[in-house]
């Protein structure tokens, strides 16, 4: 039995995923300056909060990779590209926001 190709609205799927993922990467970038301009305010030369910030940096630069990932991904005409694609930038992205919850767990100790 020959598998079915996949139909315009499992593609509509996929590129709404596609789109999701590249506008909360987007996002999450503007939320990483926003936190480490706020370290900076709140902590003045505390070591931990260096460490959070340079987290968070990296944090950061993943989202930017899967930004520009699903970016392509959005751009890919064909399907199982798209899919290899989309699915590098789902991984990248939760490989930041899993930096972002261990930046978030740090940054509570530095301010007690």
């Amino acid at each position: 039995m020959k598998p079915e190709p996949p139909s315009s609205t499992d593609k509509a799927v996929e590129r709404d995923i596609a789109s999701h993922i590249f506008s909360t990467s987007a996002m999450m970038m503007g939320l990483c300056l926003t936190v480490i301009s706020l370290m900076d305010v709140r902590s003045g030369t505390n070591r931990l909060a260096t460490v959070v910030d340079d987290i968070i940096a990296l944090d950061a630069l993943f989202f930017l990779v899967s930004c520009f990932l699903s970016y392509g991904a959005l751009r890919s005409r064909r399907v199982r590209r798209m899919h290899h694609v989309e699915a590098f930038a789902d991984g990248v992205f939760l490989i930041g926001m899993a930096g972002m919850g261990v930046a978030c767990v740090l940054f509570v100790w530095t301010i007690f």
